[in-house]
Formats: structure tokens, C-alpha cells, sequence
């Protein structure tokens, strides 16, 4: 058994597509967005790698919305009214408590956003410890954040697993610092990066040795 195992969130723990999909129609009638605007706004988001800011204002350039981008973003922040857990997270997460596993997440963005994300997820219980970049001053793929977290946790990167759906975040950084990996594929497409384990789902993470 491992003595940890850590998960990145959005994506992995947090199903962030579900989550937009089930905001955006709000979204869009709150503002009367025209047809054509959901999808857009997914591929411009491109799995939450581009900041809002950016994305706002080229969507209103490209429909010709007349509503201010400003009000387009602060809105966006109501998608956590939302959150939507991944498939199989609770579970899994519980049974990884219960086998006696210590649970970490390690996740880039705000500390506000992605503590309201966790919980909104109904996930924040089942986490033994929570690293957020801009609460300790780092991001993946820094090692000193995988260093921070498996410190925080009191064990080793040998006895450890990283599971997460970016193949730079969650593959490639934690694989530097000796962690293995685990990759969701539910974001980007591996890029030569090499995980030890590619899982159909998270259900999959209760069979790492």
C-alpha cells in the first residue's frame, strides 16, 4: 500500500468540465449570449489554462457583445455555485482513508477559489492536507511544491503516488522529484511525457501498489 497519495483538483478530484457545462447555460441567460458562446468559451478556456481576463474580452470582441468583459468575469466565478466532483471521488477517497493511505491535493490557483472548490465538491473532509500554490508562493511544476507536500505529510516520495490530469503538472513535475504517477486523462493529451500508470477513471487509484 502507499503511504500517500496526492491528486491535483481541477480535473481530477473536481470534474471542471461538469461543473461549466452546468454554469454556463445560467451564464448565458443572464447576459443573453448568443448561440455559439458555451462552446467557444470551453475551447478559449482550454481546460482552465488561460486566464479569464484574456478569455472575456475576445468573446465579446468575436460575438460583438455589448455587455462589459469586467462583468463577463466576475461572473465567471459563480461557476462554483456548481462544483461537480469527479466520478468516483468520494468513494475512492474514503476507501484510501479507510486502508489507512494519507490524502493530499496539490493544486495551482487562489487560495479562496480552490478551498470553495474542494468543498463545494463535498472533498474537503476526506483530505488529509490541501497545498494551494498562491497560499505557499509556489506552482507546479516547481519541485519545491511536490517537496512541500510530501514534507507537510511526513513521507516519502518513494512511498508515494501523484494523480492529475496535466501531463506537465501532474506527470512530468512529480516524476523529478521521485513521486510516481498516475495520469487522468481528461485534459490535455501526454506530450512525451511518460506516467507509470494511465487510469480509465479514478476507481483505478485503489489498485496502485
Amino acid at each position: 500500500m502507499p503511504g500517500a497519495i496526492f491528486f491535483d483538483l481541477d480535473g481530477t478530484l473536481h470534474d471542471r468540465s461538469a461543473t461549466l457545462r452546468a454554469w454556463l447555460p445560467h451564464h448565458q441567460a443572464r447576459f443573453e449570449l448568443p448561440d455559439g458562446y458555451a462552446a467557444r468559451f470551453l475551447e478559449l478556456d482550454d481546460f482552465g489554462y488561460r486566464p479569464k481576463r484574456e478569455v472575456m474580452p475576445l468573446l465579446a470582441e468575436e460575438f460583438g457583445l455589448t455587455c462589459d468583459p469586467e462583468a463577463l468575469f466576475v461572473d465567471f466565478w459563480s461557476h462554483l455555485e456548481h462544483a461537480r466532483p469527479m466520478p468516483h471521488a468520494a468513494e475512492v477517497l474514503t476507501e484510501l482513508r479507510w486502508r489507512g493511505v494519507k490524502i493530499g491535493v496539490v493544486t495551482n490557483g487562489w487560495e479562496e477559489t480552490q478551498t470553495r472548490c474542494l468543498r463545494g465538491c463535498g472533498l474537503t473532509d476526506l483530505a488529509d492536507d490541501v497545498v494551494i500554490s498562491r497560499a505557499v508562493g509556489l506552482s507546479k511544476p516547481d519541485p519545491r511544491i511536490y517537496h512541500l507536500a510530501l514534507k507537510r505529510l511526513g513521507v516519502t516520495a518513494a512511498q508515494s503516488w501523484f494523480v492529475g490530469d496535466s501531463p506537465r503538472n501532474d506527470v512530468w513535475g512529480p516524476g523529478q522529484v521521485g513521486l510516481r504517477t498516475a495520469y487522468l486523462p481528461t485534459g490535455h493529451p501526454l506530450n512525451g511525457e511518460r506516467p507509470d500508470v494511465t487510469l480509465s477513471d479514478l476507481r483505478g487509484v485503489l489498485g496502485l501498489p
